[in-house]
Order: C-alpha cells, then structure tokens, then sequence
C-alpha cells in the first residue's frame, strides 16, 4: 500500500468564490476515519486485504431558523454527532468483525461466508469498540463543524441506537458531573478543607477531577493497541482537515507536513467543558438558595440535581467558545488560550503513517463528491476500492467502485 506520486490530485477549493466553503469535521473510528460535511458525510475503512470500503449517504442540512441560533446550534450538534459517530464506529467494527470472522474461517479451512460483514459484531469489534465508547466517542464524535448536521436517515426509529444513546449520555452525566463531584466531596472530607458544596473553591476543585477523570482514561486506553491506532487515525483525520482548510490538493504529501493537533478537536472540548462547568456552576451555586442540610451527602445529591438542568447550558457555552477560539485565536500571542487543549490532544492523536493518511483522504474525497455536486444518487449500498490509488482516480463514487452489497 502507501501513497502513489502518480496519482490525480484534487484541490481543496471551491469554483465559486462566493460560497463559503464548508467546515468539515470528522471522527476517527476502528481502521477508518469518517469525515462530513453539511450535506454529506463519508466513512472508509480499510479492510486486510488493502482495499477500502465506503459508505457516503447525503445529509440534510438543517442549519437554518432556530437550529442556526447561538447556544441552540450547540446542543444540537452535540446530540447529532454522537448519533452520527455511533453509527460510523459500528460500521468500521462491522468491517473489523468481518476480517476477524474471514480469519478465523481460513485457519480451520472453511470456505468463507459470502458477506460476514453482514453478521452482527460479537467479540473482537465490540470488545474493542466498548473500550471507548462511553467517554472515547464523546470525545471523537463531538462537533467539530459549523453547527448542528443532521444524523441520517438510517438512525430514524431505531431502538437499539436510541438505547444506545441514551446509554452514553447516562454516561456523559456520570463521568462530567458525578464521579468529578463525588471526588471532590472525598477528597474535601479527607482533607478537611471544610468547603460548601457550592462554593468557587469547590467547583474548582470538582473541574480539577473533572481533567484528571478525562486525561487520566484517555492515557489509560491509550495503552490498549487497537485504540493506540484509532488514536492514529485521529491524527491523520486532522492532518487531512488542515490540508483542505490550507487549500491545498489533497495529497500524502501535503497532509504528512500539517500537524496533528486541531482547534476545533472534541479533546479541546472535553478540556474547555471542565474550564467552562468551573465558572458555570460557581455562578449557579451563587444564585440558587444555599444548601444546608446537615448533611454532606446529602447536600451534594441536591447540588447535583441542580446542575442536571445546566448540561445543555455547559455544552452550548463551550461549543460557542470554542468556535471563536477556533476561528480568532489560531495565530500569535492568543494561541496561548488552545495549549491546554493540545496539550492533552497530545494523548489522543499520534503521529499516523502513510496508508493510514490515504484512508483519512480518501473519507474527505468521498465526502466532497457529493459537497461539490458530483455525487448526487442515493444508495444504501456501500462501495469497495481496491485501493487508494482507485478512489483517488474516481470521479465519482458510483461507476467507480464495485457495491459491496452486490459484490
């Protein structure tokens, strides 16, 4: 595998100069890197055998009225986008669990199935992919584009989906406000620091847990090697991102030179949301009545379900923040305010290779087909290349790759 200097380039541009060209965003997932775009979003994976297999459905964009408006857009990009990320995470274990199963066949000298792609991921994909979803696709499913994209139309009516989103947001609850909070409220006692649950000094304290909760699991899972890939494709996710948003054609090349690191990464966001709750839950603690049971428990409990109501308040706040840093604090002394985010992005991108480069571009060239009118069928039918170099000679998807689902 590895890039080819023959290859057709494409550039990041747009014929037009009076549209805007869209923020792309991204998500790495097992083997694969899923990349979106307003109106489209693209996921490929690359299998054993070298080739690459896409899925790329439309998206409707729903970014007018009441969805474009500041504080609303953020909350709503957060729910679609971990709706969208759980929906790429499992197609790229679908694809795992398929080359897992294929494996295991030739070993005992089985002839293999003729889709095993289509069996239900069991054990090596799911294994893997639980690892991290609770808190890791927060982390890589986080917005990262410019405002609320709607999940597609396959996540409609889907029980399963829907308990497993609900099953993360539990989650979110439990790693962003309960285990900090429990935390500081120990340590608190422990220490006999005597701070009032509502107090400055212990929702510092409390968003000081809140890091060390976050850094602390993504080092750990770190360590697991099929996450420590992921976290490379991360890294090429956002090397092939900084190439488009340079303008620049979409090559090996150009993207092995961009750093890894990323304004708009939900890593930042996970750091900012533990910054943002700080100053939040002070000023909520300092409106609300005091709480004075008698009891420490009891009173955390209650300052708890106060802050329940606030989540969407946390999360719109840091989506906006982290859009005006993102936009006006990319360059000289101001870049100061993202090193606390690149720092721990540090954890959670490494430095990818060539192939895993061709995988990342080959998502945003699948995606941009259809951004830039190319593309304009519709099929539920997912598409294999070969390899790198044939998408990259593909002028579109559909004529240019065989359908999985009739291969």
């Amino acid at each position: 595998m590895g890039s080819s200097p023959n290859l057709p380039t494409v550039v990041a541009t747009r014929d037009s100069p009076t549209k805007a060209r869209p923020y792309i965003g991204g998500q790495a997932v097992l083997e694969g890197v899923m990349m979106r775009a307003p109106t489209s979003f693209a996921i490929v994976v690359r299998r054993r055998d070298g080739s690459l297999v896409v899925r790329e459905r439309p998206m409707k964009d729903e970014r007018t009225g009441f969805a474009k408006l500041p504080l609303v857009r953020g909350v709503a990009s957060l729910v679609e986008s971990l709706k969208l990320g759980s929906e790429a995470l499992r197609f790229s274990a679908e694809q795992y669990e398929a080359d897992f199963l294929a494996e295991e066949e030739a070993a005992a000298g089985k002839a293999p199935t003729k889709s095993p792609a289509s069996k239900s991921p069991s054990s090596i994909g799911l294994n893997v992919m639980n690892a991290f979803t609770a808190l890791g696709l927060t982390l890589f499913s986080l917005a990262t584009s410019d405002g609320p994209v709607k999940a597609p139309e396959s996540e409609k009516g889907d029980k399963k989906k829907t308990g497993a989103m609900g099953f993360m947001l539990l989650v979110v609850i439990v790693f962003f406000i309960a285990l900090p909070q429990a935390s500081a409220a120990g340590v608190n006692k422990l220490l006999h620091l005597n701070l009032a649950v509502q107090s400055p000094a212990m929702q510092a304290l409390t968003g000081l847990f809140k890091l060390t909760i976050v850094v602390g699991y993504l080092s750990l899972i770190r360590r697991v090697p099929d996450i420590r890939r992921v976290f490379q494709y991360h890294g090429a996710e956002h090397k092939t991102i900084s190439t488009y948003e340079a303008n620049e054609e979409l090559t090996v090349a150009n993207a092995r030179a961009k750093t890894t690191l990323h304004p708009r990464c939900g890593t930042t966001f996970l750091v900012m949301v533990a910054l943002v709750s700080i100053v939040l839950f002070t000023v909520v603690g300092g409106i609300l009545p005091r709480i004075q049971t008698g009891n420490v428990v009891a009173d955390n409990v209650i300052f708890f379900l106060e802050k329940l109501p606030f989540l969407p308040v946390m999360a719109a706040l840091t989506f906006e923040l982290q859009r005006v840093f993102a936009r006006y604090f990319t360059t000289g002394p101001l870049r100061a305010v993202l090193w606390p985010g690149f720092l721990v992005q540090k954890i959670t991108t490494i430095e990818p290779d060539d192939d895993q480069l061709e995988v990342a571009l080959a998502s945003l060239r699948a995606t941009l087909f259809r951004e830039d009118g190319v593309e304009k069928a519709e099929s539920k039918d997912d598409f294999v290349f070969q390899d790198y170099a044939a998408i990259a000679r593909a002028e579109r998807l559909r004529g240019g790759a065989a359908s999985a689902t009739a291969a």
